[in-house]
């Protein structure tokens, strides 16, 4: 089957299921549900039994920036669906809303992160927009200038609030990445003004700031109080997620110093994941090493380099891994421990 087949099966495949489960509820909230987590955890790991080859590296055609276009279009539509479905405004059960903040954050968390991520590196103005607006619907509008000025400048260094040294649990991440990345954005873009010798309202935070307000606005008028709580628990749920990405994807890998500075960020520097449904759900974000060293290149054509360290299981099994830190502990801190170790026998 051809990669624009598969990537463009796997991420639409949940459009249908949200639209029914946050209109009817029932099953179809069931099913997107266990499609967006137990399906996937459990196929990853029947495709690895079953020796399946990874998605092959592909030039990326125009096919693939037409799916992350309808994916970011949908991505506001669902969640203007999933305010309603969550808040009780399309009539479902208690049991009905709880399980539908799940479905719909977990879609927002893995699917409309990953594609995100994938428009801001877009150098097409439109897309990049797009995803500005996605993060923006988020509340993390700042990563639109945290990611690219702060995170792929200054990752494994501690001058990066979202790689995490050795030892740090994940919840002691979270306040540091999303302040930390909040501040240094914000010190980034103002340096850029001052360069260009613009007026401080031109600063890209008021646009994230003025539009995530506007948009919590519209989901108070479509489903009152409820419908701003509704907002802010799915932007903090998928926010979430994609902190844990940025704990997991750089858990104790560090730059070494080099005179005043650092070495370069290398396939040393990311852990990835090998695992095929998930990574295609992902537009191939567990593919890390590769775009940290090639920012601008496409999903399709990302591929994980001969040699960089590999995680034990699917980028989301980890990033739930994660929230139990003694396992998480347990699990990483000798795999770090021994690619810490290779790495200084390769050096010497």
């Amino acid at each position: 089957m051809k990669p624009a087949t598969l990537f463009t099966a796997v991420t639409l495949a949940p459009l249908p299921l949200l639209a029914a489960g946050g209109w009817f509820g029932g099953i179809w909230v069931v099913l997107a549900a266990v499609y967006l987590s137990a399906f996937a955890a459990l196929l990853d790991q029947i495709l690895r039994l079953a020796g399946a080859p990874r998605t092959p590296t592909t030039p990326p055609g125009d096919w693939a920036d037409r799916l992350s276009a309808v994916l970011a279009l949908a991505h506001f539509a669902l969640l203007a669906l999933g305010v309603a479905a969550v808040s009780g405004h399309t009539g479902l059960a208690p049991w009905e809303r709880v399980l539908a903040f799940f479905a719909f954050g977990l879609f927002f968390g893995q699917v409309s992160n990953s594609n995100a991520h994938e428009l801001i590196h877009r150098a097409s103005r439109p897309l990049r927009t797009l995803g500005k607006w996605v993060y923006i619907s988020l509340l993390f509008g700042h990563h639109t200038s945290a990611h690219p000025k702060v995170h792929h400048r200054y990752v494994a260094t501690p001058m990066d609030p979202n790689s995490a040294p050795p030892g740090m649990s994940v919840y002691r991440f979270f306040a540091r990445a999303w302040l930390g990345s909040f501040r240094a954005g914000a010190r980034e873009e103002r340096v850029m003004l001052a360069r260009a010798h613009r007026p401080l309202w031109r600063h890209p935070y008021v646009e994230y700031i003025a539009g995530g307000l506007a948009l919590l606005g519209f989901s108070t008028l479509l489903a009152g109080w409820q419908g701003l709580l509704a907002h802010i628990g799915l932007a903090g749920y998928a926010t979430m997620q994609l902190m844990m990405s940025d704990y997991v994807q750089h858990y104790g890998l560090r730059r070494a110093r080099r005179g005043e500075g650092y070495e370069p960020v290398s396939d040393a520097h990311s852990w990835n994941a090998p695992h095929v449904f998930t990574s295609l759900m992902m537009l191939h974000a567990p593919r890390h090493s590769d775009h940290h060293a090639h920012p601008t290149t496409r999903y399709p054509a990302l591929d994980i380099p001969s040699g960089a360290p590999l995680l034990p299981g699917p980028l989301p099994s980890m990033a739930a891994l994660a929230l139990v830190p003694p396992l998480w502990f347990r699990v990483m801190n000798p795999r770090l421990r021994r690619w810490q170790a290779r790495q200084a026998e390769q050096a010497a």
